[in-house]
């Protein structure tokens, strides 16, 4: 894929992202945020590690995820 397609496709996705989350209730947010954000840092860290880079992307997803919901139901509680 060139450049400049890889950049068009990388636009694409992230407006479709980011139209698609605003429905989304707060817990819906920090869940899928945390989750996003663990994958992203569970992927980086077996790339640099020279692990499994898909399981790290997984299970950083899995963990962010909860911790984003987890999050937010304290946030809840206090409230």
């Amino acid at each position: 894929m060139t450049r400049s397609k890889s950049l068009i496709a990388a636009s694409v996705l992230t407006l479709g992202l980011a139209t698609g989350c605003t429905n989304m209730n707060d817990t819906q947010q920090s869940t899928l945020s945390g989750g996003a954000i663990g994958a992203g840092v569970g992927a980086a860290g077996t790339l640099m590690t020279g692990g499994c880079v898909s399981c790290g992307a997984a299970i950083g997803a899995g963990v962010g995820a909860a911790a984003g919901y987890v999050k937010e139901k304290l946030e809840e509680k206090e409230e």
